[in-house]
């Protein structure tokens, strides 16, 4: 009877495994559909949930010590930004490799737009995940003798977009608390609202939902200490998104121009090696920081470029979407709103709170500025007028000092 059961209950996992393979593989080739079933049922049958990790004397003190973290997030996700309390993230599951995917992402050789596959639920999307590291690179091999840039990256989390309940794992666990709290917001947030097929709009949602709701949590449970590093992280972070975008740019006006494909060639070449000049120049600034080391590991491509829009050319359109509503149960329902639109009203609406948020960011530095410039005048004033009471050109202290 036993044996029945353990049987029955396999059998319902690889056909749910068998689900989400098809939010990676959709009609690709067996080979993918197939490890995609075997790595999603892998991560479900090492998971188990956490209070049992908790329970269990042999699991180690500082793994406990995550989890419990883990838990306390979960609920905050729940309780104040208004995110599904459902059975992902309540769970946990060791993985003994580094990453739980590896994503191909690749582009033709003198193009920033990436390649797309589609899949049935996902929808078209810019990436091709895989469980076996040497199964992208096999796959990356393959586009880039099509003739194609490609790139292999690790990726420590993933949304099955509410279908499945996803396990924190320990690709991630060991991060710190506000980049721990980050990967489930905006994880969680994809399963609010996804449009199958606009990876941008997707992102860049996810993404304020990530950054308010780790604002959030720090003003509640974090320490001073927590919150400098947290700044400083951020400040990185801006810092190389900058650096990225300013050559991505550059490239970008390369592919525009009416050059021949050798030229093109050439210039490419000359972009991608001033960027990692610079990059060399930023981790100087950085006081020698090497954590965007790995994103150099690989010879750069387009690849590595094409998905920085993804994330962030939206993004300060959310934002203000997000002040303006107030409360994250109003920003998800006109969230929605868009979705529900057609892909061209719903990329009007959002170039358009774009340019409202671009508005309001310059008149905000304007009256920083003029308010920087009347604090300077002032104190000039002050500077060159003689002090009450006191003769001019004399020392400030003792009576002699004073007036009659």
């Amino acid at each position: 009877m036993r044996q029945l059961v353990r049987q029955i209950v396999r059998a319902r996992y690889w056909l749910a495994a068998g689900c989400v393979a098809l939010l990676l593989a959709g009609c690709a080739q067996l080979k993918y559909y197939m490890q995609a079933a075997q790595g999603q049922y892998a991560l479900w049958s090492d998971a188990r949930p956490i209070e049992d990790w908790l329970g269990d004397p042999a699991t180690d003190p500082q793994l406990k010590a995550r989890l419990e973290k883990a838990m306390l997030i979960r609920r905050f996700a729940v309780k104040r930004l208004a995110l599904p309390d459902n059975a992902s993230y309540k769970n946990y599951a060791p993985l003994t490799r580094p990453f739980v995917l590896w994503n191909v992402v690749a582009t033709p050789e003198l193009s920033l737009r990436p390649i797309q596959w589609c899949f049935p639920i996902a929808g078209c999307v810019s990436y091709r995940g895989y469980y076996s590291k040497d199964d992208a690179l096999a796959y990356a091999a393959e586009l880039r003798a099509e003739g194609n840039d490609a790139q292999v990256g690790g990726v420590p989390a993933y949304s099955t977009l509410g279908w499945f309940s996803d396990p924190l794992l320990s690709t991630f666990i060991n991060y710190s608390d506000a980049e721990l709290a980050r990967m489930v917001f905006h994880e969680l947030a994809h399963q609010v609202v996804y449009v199958p097929g606009d990876s941008q709009f997707n992102e860049a949602f996810a993404t304020a939902v990530e950054e308010a709701g780790v604002q959030r949590w720090l003003e509640l449970y974090g320490t001073d200490a927590m919150r400098d590093a947290y700044t400083r992280y951020n400040l990185r972070r801006l810092d190389f998104l900058a650096l990225l975008v300013k050559h991505r740019k550059a490239l970008a006006a390369n592919y525009a121009r009416k050059a021949g494909d050798r030229h093109k060639r050439e210039e490419k070449a000359r972009v991608f090696a001033a960027l990692k000049a610079d990059y060399q120049k930023l981790k100087t600034s950085w006081g020698g920081y090497a954590g965007y080391d790995r994103w150099f590991a690989e010879p750069l491509t387009n690849a590595h470029l094409s998905s920085v829009a993804t994330y962030n050319d939206f993004l300060p359109g959310f934002r203000l979407l997000l002040e303006k509503e107030r409360t994250f149960v109003r920003f998800y329902a006109a969230v929605q709103q868009m979705a529900n639109l057609d892909a061209g009203q719903r990329r009007q609406q959002l170039l358009e709170l774009n340019r409202l948020a671009t508005l309001k960011a310059q008149s905000e530095a304007a009256a920083i500025a003029a308010a920087a410039a009347e604090a300077e005048a002032a104190a000039r004033a002050a500077a060159a007028a003689p002090a009450e009471g006191i003769v001019e050109g004399f020392g400030c202290c003792g009576a002699a000092n004073k007036l009659p």
